[in-house]
């Protein structure tokens, strides 16, 4: 074919695409045909050819617009045209499949407006978001360990057509909170916004639904369903990790709502990083938007979170008791609610006063069986205290950037014996001492630990102060 006759039939094939984009809407027709090329036409057979990006949309057009297709193929072409889908199944080595068109028939209508008269697009089915309305922001304390995820987050609630932070990829250990924040985003968007699609569903489900579809033949039913959705909110995205050809469908998902402006808000236990069996092309996409760590809450958020559990439970219990559990319990907001809900078992029960027998009674069973649980003696400020008159050093200094031998030995055993005698982390220890980062803190209980070996003298002045601490 000559290159004029290739000019002429790439006309008729843009000539088609205008009528299909007139008998669907906007949105439709650039997800799905715009894509679409010409690829050649042989006058002979009357075999039209034209390139498709990815077997995903060649799928999607003979599910869904192949009827639609045909009609608009047969006006400009005539009847009899053959047409052959050029499908990339390997981008990176150039790879084709030639596949030919069925002649089945599918449920989109026929019926061309070959003027450009949009035809109205079926009204979607009422969703159940599947939103837990008991988890809300007005229950979801807020503290310095998770103050950027539910900014943002209720900032995604109140602007859900800004894009600025998609996907919203919530990662953190469990008990944390993730499944109540993100829940609290979604009731609120739906709160303010009652006319988006949300979508609550956790990963186990989707695969469980994915499955069934495959099991049924309805993939395509399945795929097309979550791309209605506006905001698609999925719970322990991790689980995804292996299932290789649920990935492959969320990937398509994924792709066509972050094109089109819809909201993703994941959740992990651990982040993208962290994510082994998960594909390289989703990881990357998961950093596309923001990543929000839910850390473990601090002691003055665990005080306020259970302050806020037993006002909303109408208790009665003293503040000592609430130190004395916020002290104790510092694993999870999950582990301290499930502590408050055995407290108020217990005092209806054996109507007493909740006190601090019984709180560490109920902790042992719940957080610690058998386990002796005291409250820790020993503060991060004590030790800075003991160690700046130890080695008669300032706190102040202690604090600074100083690098004089005296007082970067008194940091580094502070540094030391919080780590051995509290259980904050490197990363807090590090904070509470000028500041300093987790790798600072690390190397400093590593060089005063390798100092004790070496030097008698210098370990019986650590362990001195040890026994001052306790």
């Amino acid at each position: 074919m000559n290159d004029l006759n290739t000019n002429t039939e790439a006309i008729r094939w843009s000539n088609c695409l205008k009528i299909i984009k007139s008998n669907i809407d906007e949105q439709q027709y650039v997800t799905w045909f715009a894509p679409i090329a010409f690829d050649s036409y042989d006058e002979q057979s009357n075999e039209l050819k034209v390139r498709v990006p990815s077997p995903f949309v060649y799928e999607y057009i003979e599910s869904h617009f192949l009827s639609l297709l045909r009609a608009v193929l047969n006006r400009v072409y005539g009847n009899g045209i053959k047409l052959v889908y050029n499908i990339t199944t390997d981008a990176t080595n150039d790879l084709t499949l030639n596949i030919e068109a069925s002649n089945r028939s599918t449920k989109v209508s026929a019926n061309v407006q070959p003027n450009g008269a949009n035809q109205s697009p079926q009204p979607l089915q009422e969703l159940d978001s599947q939103l837990k309305p008991e988890y809300t922001f007005d229950n979801f304390v807020e503290g310095s360990t998770n103050k950027l995820p539910r900014t943002v987050g209720l900032a995604i609630a109140e602007n859900p057509n800004q894009c600025t932070f998609n996907p919203f990829f919530i990662y953190g250990s469990s008990g944390v909170g993730k499944t109540h924040l993100v829940n609290a985003i979604g009731t609120r968007l739906k709160e303010l916004h009652p006319q988006k699609r949300v979508l609550y569903v956790s990963a186990h489900l989707f695969q469980v639904q994915y499955t069934d579809s495959v099991l049924k033949n309805k993939v395509n039913d399945f795929i097309s369903f979550y791309q209605t959705i506006d905001v698609l909110i999925i719970d322990d995205i991790q689980e995804f990790a292996a299932m290789q050809k649920t990935q492959l469908a969320f990937f398509h998902i994924f792709n066509h709502l972050h094109q089109n402006g819809k909201q993703l808000i994941l959740t992990s236990d651990r982040p993208p990083v962290d994510l082994q069996g998960m594909e390289e092309r989703l990881l990357t996409r998961f950093k596309w938007g923001l990543l929000g760590e839910l850390e473990r809450p601090d002691e003055e958020l665990r005080r306020n979170i259970l302050r806020s559990k037993i006002h909303h439970d109408g208790l009665r219990i003293s503040e000592p008791v609430i130190n004395y559990i916020a002290h104790v319990v510092d694993n999870s907001v999950r582990d301290l609610e499930g502590v408050i809900n055995s407290l108020m078992a217990y005092s209806v029960v054996y109507n007493c006063d909740i006190d601090i027998a019984m709180a560490e009674k109920v902790i042992n069973r719940t957080i610690g069986v058998g386990k002796s649980v005291k409250p820790e003696k020993v503060t991060i400020d004590t030790i800075i205290d003991q160690t700046c008159t130890m080695f008669d050093v300032d706190r102040d200094d202690l604090m600074s950037k100083s690098r004089k031998a005296n007082i970067v030995l008194g940091r580094q055993v502070a540094m030391y014996l919080a780590q051995k005698h509290t259980h904050l982390s490197t990363t807090k220890i590090g904070f509470a001492i000028g500041r300093r980062n987790h790798a600072t803190v690390i190397h400093a209980c590593q060089a005063i630990a390798d100092k004790l070996k070496r030097e008698e003298q210098f370990r019986e002045q650590v362990e001195e102060l040890e026994k001052s601490l306790l």
